[in-house]
């Protein structure tokens, strides 16, 4: 037994010194094996002493196995999704979505949702106008102001011209000029943000044609969210602006889903007046009632009620929010922001207690929509690593992933069915692309995950040398380990492959060598490591050593694997995260769609 075990831990092939019929147990001493150790998904896990084999000292060789036979969980096509925040309205860069280069970022990340919302949500008032110059306003220079202006009209026009996907080439004095108005604007939305008071915002006609063409152009599905704090007298939802903007997009025939309000909770906070759940379902019945009046928007989708982190009070609103108003969305949304950027530090990345703290909300959210909508697909919208608009150097550097690249994950294992990353562009340092157009590493993050992660999830069985737990201390796990069925849509690998994404959070490399159906196949290595100087803090990224960057504003970089040869054991380095396609396995979970 002693030698089956020692071959087994190894992942070594059985000498032909082999006693007769050992070829013939070690097949059920692995299953047994990956039965007695339990799913990596965060905060599901016991660490699992395993005697040290001959030969084996000193190091650590965890064996890792995936049930190939049939998926765990299968989450949408469009499960990596975009937020875009209102305040590109206040800041100007709602006018730059044309683009090229933000388009062909964006472009990069389809099939997916891009939801237009935030905390401006409520505050945002439709108006049916054309010409942006004349109700344009904001601060800037004056002696630039008008031309900056007259460039915006210029742009507009010849896009006009344009048949099909309208796409702009900005001169760069126009985009110098709008990050100037950005930076001023920052310090703006920063004080409405901190003090919780927001002032109205005006989408025009014309800002909105911009919004849709950026979505239409880079394969996106738009949802955009109404205003709910329009309220009449008796506290019911005042549906006439809504109303014009529904009839605008649907003489346009905008293909858009619907939500109404955000974070509603929290409406006494905004406005000294609460909406409770249950006015909330009957205003989501009227908006329905609504839409079904108009022809494109019959069958239109709808989603809510977008509440925030799930206390005992936001609880009792989604329940009655349920009661009334189930069977009227498409899905259950709330939305989930980790730590506090105006404190955070590096190492707050690094946690896996704060890892896991989303686990917890996901369990509250299913248990009550099982009580009143079983069944009901349940969204993530609006996660962020860090609130408050973030901090530079910090949500925006490669240490962030860690915690994005886990939620993914997670989220996905547990059959939230989509996520909507907040934000794109955005002012503050939570967004994907810089206001320089430049990605920054959890764009990059995203985009792999995209290329090769499918949306059949698979149970994964580990076993390996871990240090023993002591007695009542919980040891979490700072390696994850996560499998999908490969992308269909990534034409280098045949149906049946299967991708790994492993984040590793210890200070040391760890080995992993792959058993049963994945052993001796040949892997391709996609490892994301942080670029220059910067460390943990860097803003740029590095895949199997090469710099990431696009090549130019209409073309993103090749992804180039790092082939390994088959039976290789995979050394994963210390505080990265990696991507590993084997090639080949023929799963039968991932031969079909």
């Amino acid at each position: 037994s002693e030698l089956i075990r020692g071959f087994l831990l190894s992942g070594m092939p059985c000498p032909s010194s082999c006693p007769p019929g050992l070829l013939a147990l070690m097949a059920p001493g692995l299953a047994l094996m990956a039965t007695f150790s339990l799913p990596s998904q965060a905060g599901d896990r016991r660490t699992l002493p395993v005697e040290k084999p001959p030969g084996v000292k000193g190091r650590t060789l965890i064996l890792l196995d995936v049930n190939t036979k049939s998926p765990v969980r299968i989450i949408s096509e469009n499960f990596l999704s975009l937020q875009l925040d209102p305040s590109i309205i206040h800041d100007g860069w709602l006018d730059f979505l044309s683009s090229r280069r933000l388009v062909t970022l964006a472009r990069g990340l389809a099939p997916a949702f891009l939801r237009f919302a935030g905390k401006r949500t409520d505050f945002l008032q439709f108006h049916n106008v054309k010409n942006p110059a004349k109700s344009r306003g904001g601060p800037g220079p004056d002696y630039y102001l008008k031309n900056y202006e007259d460039d915006i009209v210029r742009s507009d026009i010849a896009l006009d011209k344009q048949k099909g996907c309208k796409i702009a080439q900005h001169p760069d004095i126009m985009l110098e000029l709008q990050r100037e108005k950005a930076a001023q604007m920052h310090l703006v939305l920063l004080k409405e943000q901190f003090s919780n008071t927001y002032s109205n915002l005006t989408l025009t006609a014309r800002s909105l044609d911009k919004l849709y063409n950026f979505a239409d152009c880079s394969g996106l599905h738009l949802i955009f969210a109404l205003n709910a704090l329009r309220r009449n007298p008796n506290n019911s939802w005042n549906s006439s602006n809504a109303l014009s903007l529904l009839k605008y997009s649907a003489s346009k025939k905008y293909n858009i889903s619907w939500e109404l309000g955000n974070e509603p909770n929290n409406y006494r906070t905004l406005i000294g007046r609460s909406v409770n759940g249950s006015q909330l379902g009957k205003d989501y019945t009227q908006l329905r009632s609504l839409l079904q009046l108009i022809r494109t928007y019959s069958r239109a989708h709808l989603y809510g009620p977008n509440i925030g982190r799930p206390r005992k009070n936001v609880i009792a609103f989604l329940e009655g929010f349920l009661k009334v108003a189930g069977s009227t969305v498409d899905a259950v949304t709330w939305q989930h922001y980790y730590i506090d950027g105006r404190v955070a530090k590096v190492t707050d990345f690094l946690k896996t207690r704060l890892l896991d703290t989303l686990s917890d909300q996901i369990r509250k959210i299913q248990k009550v929509v099982n009580t009143y909508t079983p069944g009901k697909k349940i969204w993530l919208e609006g996660v962020g690593m860090t609130s408050a608009g973030g901090m530079n150097n910090l949500s925006d550097s490669y240490a962030a992933g860690f915690l994005w690249l886990n939620t993914l994950g997670l989220l996905a294992s547990q059959g939230i069915d989509v996520v909507v990353r907040h934000s794109f562009l955005d002012h503050g340092h939570n967004h994907l692309v810089d206001q320089n157009f430049n990605p920054l590493p959890d764009y990059w993050l995203s985009l792999l995950y995209k290329r090769l992660i499918g949306p059949k999830v698979l149970a994964i069985h580990v076993a390996g040398l871990q240090r023993k737990p002591r007695p009542g201390r919980v040891i979490r796990d700072k390696l994850r380990i996560y499998a999908h069925c490969t992308s269909y849509h990534n034409h280098n690998y045949v149906r049946g492959s299967i991708t790994l994404y492993i984040i590793n959070l210890h200070r040391s490399r760890k080995k992993i060598k792959l058993a049963g159906t994945l052993r001796d196949k040949i892997v391709h290595q996609y490892l994301l490591q942080p670029y220059g100087k910067d460390g943990l803090h860097s803003k740029s990224v590095q895949l199997n050593g090469q710099p990431l960057a696009m090549v130019d504003d209409g073309t993103l970089p090749e992804l180039k694997p790092r082939p390994l040869r088959a039976g290789r054991t995979l050394v994963i380095p210390p505080l990265t995260m990696s991507f590993y396609v084997v090639k080949n396995v023929n799963a039968l979970a991932c031969r079909y769609r």
